[in-house]
């Protein structure tokens, strides 16, 4: 390990530990009924800790998601929980798709925007800071995940309500559980990648229009 990785995973270390107490005061105040507090983190504001932790994606699934996905230049590709944006930005760089990246963390979304910059794609990406559970998804016609089983299926209400028929969402690892069987799996590499295409939705009866 050299003196830069060395630095970084001191820092990563540093700020597993912040978060983690963090999260034991915003937990307890939930149990107190009280509201959350703003936490300062590294000097940003933290009002709420991540459900998942930022682990990187290896590159060949990275390819293998958009493939399984059928990313092309027409699409709009969100990846909730974006950590360095790596997946939007191969989407961009690759397809000519317009993408989103959302996370609550700062610091992969610096990486995000800096690597997004060095593959000259920063007109067809944005990197938001927020609570994927408030992400407007009515934009994305492909929507990536690499969370965990339950919050997919904390998602999934979500996704069907916002997404339009035809989009589809991919997930590394996790499926839905037996909320949703997926239209198809398949292999890359030691990972499951998992596939939904949202459903047409029915139309309303006479009495509901």
């Amino acid at each position: 390990m050299n003196r830069r990785q060395g630095f970084a995973s001191r820092a990563r270390a540093k700020l597993a530990i912040a978060l983690g107490i963090a999260a034991a005061a915003l937990h307890g105040c939930a149990l107190l009924g009280e509201p959350e507090p703003t936490i300062i983190i590294g000097g940003e504001a933290w009002t709420h800790i991540p459900d998942v932790p930022f682990v990187v994606t290896d590159k060949d699934v990275v390819g293998a998601m958009l493939e399984l996905a059928e990313v092309s230049a027409r699409d709009v590709v969100y990846d909730l929980g974006c950590g360095d944006g790596r997946i939007v930005i191969a989407a961009a760089a690759r397809y000519g798709a317009h993408g989103v990246g959302v996370d609550m963390d700062p610091v992969p979304l610096r990486m995000a925007r800096a690597g997004a910059q060095r593959a000259g794609v920063t007109d067809r990406v944005q990197f938001i800071r927020g609570d994927l559970y408030e992400a407007d998804l009515r934009g994305a016609t492909v929507v990536t995940l690499y969370l965990s089983p339950e919050v997919n299926q904390r998602l999934l209400p979500k996704l069907l309500a916002e997404l339009p028929a035809g989009a589809r969402i991919v997930s590394h690892k996790f499926s839905m559980g037996e909320a949703w069987a997926p239209q198809k799996t398949v292999r890359a590499g030691d990972s499951t990648l998992y596939l939904w295409i949202v459903p047409a939705r029915p139309a309303p009866k006479a009495s509901e229009r």
